[in-house]
């Protein structure tokens, strides 16, 4: 269980805050909902609550999530009861997080709740994960919907494997330039420093700007660090308003290249979702219901959100998609065609299929030339450094040459 700090009014109005041990922020305000008072707000106990930024929050692993699922399933093809398959699994979870909220899910069921409600109260599940199970009770196949989200799950595990292997290489070549330059301004710009005061050399005009930029580094170097983590941090929550996010992802998909490419991979994450649920009996209003919300990307969050409207009114979903000018005129056409022959789930499962494909080799592409042009300004920057360093010293060597 963790700790959540809880703001609330009791019945005569009067405001408390106090400090409540918990599931899930939505299992605490429920259970002082149920009490009486008013739940102004519910927030994780940590260094920083609000925002985005939360270190005192917990996130369950993909991985270790697959594994509960896949067990999970197993039990049930078994024929063991709902509530049998949670104890035992409980009883062999490793992770104590999870261990904590399966166990919340296994008293609400016995409670007599839904087990799609007492996924859905732990606030820590995705959408798309307790509407499955959603699905699956109400069309009495929970098991062949459970695979199907088993199988998504695997596929997203896939993906983001691979494009978190393509980026590992241009993360360490950045981060090493990084170091590198800190090294440089902070410790051997100084120290040249004192060499040329010592000597009393004339200094040309870049040798000076140098060692003024790595004196102050040095002298100021943990309030540059303080302010830098700051600037970081109020940045990152400034993201996670609806401002923020929506000015950052504006910026990010009309980025040449990256744009792009952020736009497939949304797309594609959009269409591996609505055939899953599809798939698993759920309408096309309530797939793009629970779809939409789970985009990372504003535009498309709000162009999903936009065209759900339109679908309940009656209109096709690739008519509504294209007015929202936010997909791809191919991935339009796509769902158009899976429309009209009764197909969409297996033609949304190629369109990402299709994108999924066109990330990785426009990736692939974008690293090619993005690698050397890092190794370019790493050359670059550090060769003007050390050039500035060594001016003097070449000036000096010529000097005694004349003599």
């Amino acid at each position: 269980m963790a700790e959540f700090v809880i703001k609330m009014a009791d019945e005569r109005g009067r405001t408390m805050e106090q400090v409540e041990r918990g599931y899930s922020p939505a299992e605490v305000q429920e259970r002082f909902t149920q009490q009486g008072y008013l739940v102004y707000s519910v927030k994780p106990q940590g260094i920083l609550t609000g925002g985005q930024v939360n270190f005192g929050k917990k996130r369950i692993k993909l991985e270790q999530f697959v594994i509960f699922n896949q067990q999970f399933l197993t039990l049930l093809k078994a024929g063991l009861p709902v509530l049998t398959s949670l104890d035992l699994l409980i009883k062999r979870q490793p992770n104590l997080y999870l261990r904590s909220l399966l166990d919340n899910v296994r008293d609400r069921v016995k409670s007599g709740e839904l087990l799609s409600q007492a996924f859905d109260a732990q606030a820590a599940f995705p959408k798309v994960y307790t509407t499955t199970l959603e699905a699956g009770e109400k069309s009495g196949n929970m098991e062949e919907v459970l695979s199907r989200y088993i199988a998504f799950q695997r596929l997203e595990m896939s993906f983001r494997k691979k494009l978190t292997a393509s980026l590992v290489y241009p993360v360490l070549l950045i981060g090493m330039v990084i170091v590198m330059l800190i090294f440089l301004v902070t410790y051997v710009v100084p120290e040249f420093a004192k060499l040329f005061d010592n000597m009393g050399a004339k200094l040309p005009m870049p040798t000076i700007i140098m060692m003024a930029i790595g004196t102050a580094a040095r002298d100021y170097f943990i309030w540059i660090a303080l302010g830098t983590v700051t600037f970081v941090v109020l940045m990152w929550r400034w993201a996670g308003t609806e401002k923020g996010a929506a000015f950052i992802d504006r910026v990010l998909l009309g980025t040449p290249l990256i744009g792009q490419i952020l736009l497939k991979y949304q797309v594609a994450n959009f269409s591996r979702m609505m055939s899953t649920l599809l798939a698993g009996g759920l309408p096309l209003v309530a797939a793009l219901e629970t779809a939409g919300p789970a985009m990372t990307s504003a535009r498309i969050r709000k162009g999903v959100e936009s065209a759900v409207g339109g679908v309940r009114g009656g209109q096709p979903l690739s008519k509504c998609i294209e007015d929202e000018k936010v997909f791809p005129q191919l991935a339009v056409e796509m769902m158009e065609v899976g429309e009209s022959t009764g197909a969409l789930p297996g033609m949304l499962t190629s369109v990402a299929e299709f994108y999924e494909e066109d990330v990785q080799t426009a990736l692939s592409a974008a690293l090619s030339l993005i690698e050397p042009i890092i190794l370019i300004v790493m050359a670059v920057v550090v060769g003007g450094v050390l050039i500035s360093l060594y001016m003097p010293i070449f000036s000096l060597g010529s000097g005694l040459s004349q003599h």
